[in-house]
């Protein structure tokens, strides 16, 4: 009956709902440094079987198809596109980007992420009140393991294995203070987002896997750059108006199941 493509049609509804506030936040991020882009994935709902394939009539002849009445859609999870963004120049030292896999690690609450630890591919870093590598954003959070630049230093250099070294007024050599390092996970789109520009791990993600830049799969430090947004706002808006679009069409399906259902009502009179 009409009924069920009522609730097919308002299944649609809700899960392109959720497929429009995606795709708002992926445009609203557009100029967040080192953010990435989520794609909602969809799934089909149960079916009603009112006739199954395969069944053999009076004749012993084999029914070669079924009949099936879907019940809707649902979204089945959003997806984390780990693509990477383009550099953007910006000559700061502090300014770090990956070159390829990788997140820097930071510490939060313990009640925030597994072992006080999150992770983020955002590497626009200041120094705090005592000297430390921290993000700069409203938080503040430490870099992991902590980095503390002497207060006499006149400059800070990072290198591509993430070796930090300053340059001491009187000394002939920079002096080595620290090393960033970057971890890996074996299925990165497990992780939990928790805003910041932060992940977590999860036991979908798997562990971390921390070491050396460069090493073991993991990419480079570039200082002096920092990773742009890989939100691609060209298809960002296509999927915005297909969404529309599909919505737009459900409404009409809504619109057309409940002309039905009046036409029943209406049998009597």
């Amino acid at each position: 009956m009409a009924i069920n493509a009522l609730q097919s049609a308002s299944s649609a509804l809700s899960a392109l709902n959720t497929a429009l506030d995606v795709t708002a936040n992926n445009l609203a991020n557009i100029n967040t440094d080192g953010f990435k882009s989520s794609r909602t994935n969809f799934q089909d709902l149960l079916y009603i079987e009112k006739a199954q394939p395969g069944t053999l009539n009076a004749n012993q002849d084999q029914r070669p198809i079924g009949t099936y009445v879907g019940l809707g859609v649902r979204v089945s999870g959003t997806h984390l596109d780990f693509a990477q963004g383009a550099p953007r120049f910006t000559s700061k030292p502090l300014d770090i980007m990956i070159e390829g896999e990788g997140f820097f690690e930071v510490t939060v609450e313990d009640d925030l992420g597994p072992g006080g630890l999150a992770y983020t591919r955002a590497g626009n870093l200041s120094l705090n009140s005592e000297g430390e590598l921290v993000l700069a954003n409203d938080q503040g959070r430490r870099i992991q393991p902590v980095i503390n630049i002497p207060p006499e230093a006149s400059s800070i250099s990072i290198s591509k294995d993430g070796f930090v070294r300053v340059a001491i007024p009187g000394e002939t050599e920079p002096q080595e203070v620290g090393q960033l390092n970057l971890s890996t996970f074996i299925n990165p789109a497990g992780l939990k987002q928790v805003g910041e520009n932060l992940y977590v791990e999860t036991s979908a993600s798997g562990a971390p896997n921390s070491g050396v830049p460069g090493t073991d799969g993991r990419g480079n430090v570039s200082s002096g750059f920092l990773e742009s947004s890989n939100v691609d706002p060209t298809r960002e808006l296509i999927d915005l108006i297909r969404t529309q679009r599909a919505f737009e069409f459900n409404s009409q399906s809504i619109k057309a199941a409940d002309e039905s259902l009046r036409s029943v009502a209406q049998l009597r009179r």
